[in-house]
């Protein structure tokens, strides 16, 4: 990982950053201390001659990024999503990142599915068109399958990209860990998690087979979800390097006008797209990652389609109850309640002041709840809120970073549709209806049944394990008078017992 090429790798990172005016930026945004200023500018000042000029028009880091190929470009990307790391004014810039490399040829596109499908491309497909979209790791054709007639969309990743990103993501876990040398207070971030986080999004890119299994787990998530539908995969059609889905034909949700002359409602499209984004976030704790306008169209009967599943969000059931109770607190303005959920969940330390943190938390909501409606956005509180749980301790959580990002593009989505739209008031029955099935008695009772039920399969091993405590325990020296000896044994035999129990009566419930 710390081989010569790596190090290599990184003097023309630093020299591309150097002579496109970004390393300056960078180093600002992420707010360098002097040691890591002074390590960054000689991997790349002394080199500048050999750094790539890349395209002058665009802004100095997404210049750099673009200049130095399609790894950077997607870890850019990535880093829009952790304004905790890059900055709130450099996330925006990032989030805007266009992939600028050209496309490949078609009839190269057309050999990576005949090697990755065993497959006649004529054969399969009666028409195969030019790229119609190009990206950093694959792009996509229209294609029209010999069949059926059916119109397709096929996805190729693009030839020698695996290759090319596993030497990049080696130079990547190097710089993190200069980083973390030269800059002790940027261990908080943890750089080193950032790019592994940031190498499973790419690994999950660059095996096509994880995002046609993320798509259909998204489809059965949500095939009762009214308003909404997604292209199906075609699983015979499908591999490592090549996905085929069915077309999705629409109107994009960004173009106001198209939507307008086909008679759809933008202020009923606005809101479901909001719900639908918290419903996938709440209920199922799988959601779409990347739902900008160009991933989302309306068909003509009114319904969303959503693609594009390279970059999807998972949050754990226990985690999504504490970001309900999150929201809900502050949608009902109890900030003590969210405070205190805080420090149930152990996101700030044990040791610091709950009303003084609920008191920092009225400082955050107070202001925003102040607004007018079409101001108010739940985007901006959880950015506020992150600044503030920052200063009590609160380590950086991942999965919610990546939500507070979707949360900001779904409500810019929702607001280009509808200006007036009131995020609080659309949002309030999702979050109040996933509280009421999540939190109380009804969801203690099914807590209590998954339990039993884990219980219950380790049942047949139970007499082993009471039978191996009781030889470990046998085994002590004997018990000094007023010893813990006794108490052991009773609490594990006693423990066992009641398991087993546990056990018999959910076989025999079940």
């Amino acid at each position: 990982m710390k081989g010569p090429h790596n190090i290599w790798r990184l003097v023309r990172t630093g020299a591309t950053f150097e002579r496109t005016g970004a390393m300056r930026a960078a180093l600002d945004a992420m707010d360098a201390p002097r040691p890591l200023r002074i390590a960054a500018r000689v991997l790349g000042w002394p080199f500048k001659w050999l750094g790539i000029e890349g395209d002058p028009s665009m802004p100095p880091v997404t210049r750099a990024l673009t200049a130095l190929g399609p790894a950077y470009i997607k870890f850019g990307q990535i880093l829009s999503t952790r304004p905790d790391v890059v900055g709130d004014e450099m996330a925006l810039q990032l989030r805007v990142l266009q992939d600028k490399l050209p496309p490949f040829p078609v009839e190269a596109a057309k050999e990576e599915v005949a090697r990755e499908l065993d497959v006649s491309v004529d054969a399969v497909f009666s028409s195969f068109s030019p790229p119609v979209a190009a990206a950093s790791i694959a792009q996509v054709h229209k294609a029209v399958l010999a069949g059926s007639g059916e119109t397709v969309a096929v996805k190729v990743l693009r030839p020698g990209i695996e290759k090319a990103f596993r030497k990049d993501v080696d130079a990547f876990y190097l710089a993190a860990s200069i980083i973390e040398l030269f800059s002790p207070a940027s261990r908080r971030l943890r750089p080193t998690e950032v790019i592994r986080h940031f190498e499973g999004v790419v690994a999950g890119e660059l095996d096509l087979r994880l995002e046609s299994a993320a798509a259909s787990e998204f489809a059965a998530n949500t095939e009762g979800d009214d308003g909404f539908q997604l292209p199906a995969v075609k699983w015979g059609l499908s591999g490592r390097r090549v996905m085929t889905l069915g077309w999705a034909e629409g109107v994009p949700l960004g173009d106001n006008a198209a939507l307008d002359a086909a008679g759809h409602d933008r202020v009923a499209l606005s809101e479901r797209v909001l719900q639908l984004f918290l419903n996938h976030a709440l209920r199922d704790g799988f959601f779409h990652a990347d739902m900008h306008q160009g991933n989302l169209k309306v068909a003509a009967n009114g319904d969303i389609i959503a693609f594009d599943f390279g970059i999807m969000g998972h949050i754990d059931e226990y985690t999504r109850r504490v970001y309900a109770e999150i929201l809900y607190g502050f949608i009902r303005r109890d900030y003590l309640r969210v405070a205190q959920v805080h420090f149930e969940a152990g996101y700030v330390p044990a040791d610091r002041d709950v009303d003084e943190f609920a008191r920092a938390l009225r400082a955050v909501g107070e202001p925003i709840f102040g607004m007018d409606a079409s101001q108010i956005s739940m985007g901006r509180l959880l950015a506020y809120l992150f600044e503030v749980t920052e200063r009590f301790g609160m380590e950086t959580r991942t999965e919610l970073i990546l939500l507070q990002r979707t949360m900001v593009v779904v409500e810019g989505v929702a607001r280009s549709l509808n200006p007036h739209m009131n995020i609080w008031h659309v949002a309030r029955p999702v979050v109040e209806r996933y509280i009421q099935s999540s939190i109380g008695p009804k969801a203690a009772v099914g807590d209590l049944l998954k339990t039993a039920r884990v219980m219950a399969r380790f049942g047949p091993r139970l007499p082993a394990l009471m039978e191996a405590a009781l030889i470990r325990q046998a085994g002590d020296p004997a018990p000094r008078p007023g010893s813990a000896w006794p108490a052991r044994l009773a609490w594990g035999g006693g423990g066992l017992v009641l398991g087993a129990a546990a056990a018999v009566l959910v076989h025999w419930l079940m």
